[in-house]
């Protein structure tokens, strides 16, 4: 039994890794006056997300237009249900959804 559980558990926490590297859900954009959560400001191609470490380094694809961007994480949020990640104005735009606030995208954690 206590086999069966610890095979159980292992399973689980590396489906939860696997996963935990990719989303796909929507993002929005902010501007910030004052510093993040890291204590940095809010650059020309940063991020917020919920759980990868700040300076930590993540691929946005837009899955409308294809486009992507590479952002460094340095912020908390988003706070909105829904949204996975919160971009910075500058990525917004290379994105190509600013003037749509809202987007579909895949974020992909990279190394």
């Amino acid at each position: 039994m206590k086999k069966t559980i610890a095979t159980v558990a292992a399973l689980l926490v590396s489906t939860y890794s696997a996963q935990s590297e990719n989303w796909t859900g929507k993002a929005s954009y902010y501007r910030l006056k004052g510093r993040t959560a890291s204590g940095s400001n809010v650059g020309g191609l940063t991020a917020a997300h919920r759980y990868l470490p700040f300076g930590s380094k993540a691929r946005v694809t837009n899955l409308k237009n294809n486009r992507s961007v590479v952002v460094t994480i340095n912020d908390r949020g988003p706070f909105t249900g829904g949204r996975i990640i919160d971009v910075s104005t500058g990525a917004a735009d290379q994105l190509g959804f600013r003037s749509a606030g809202v987007a579909k995208v895949r974020v992909e954690a990279l190394r």
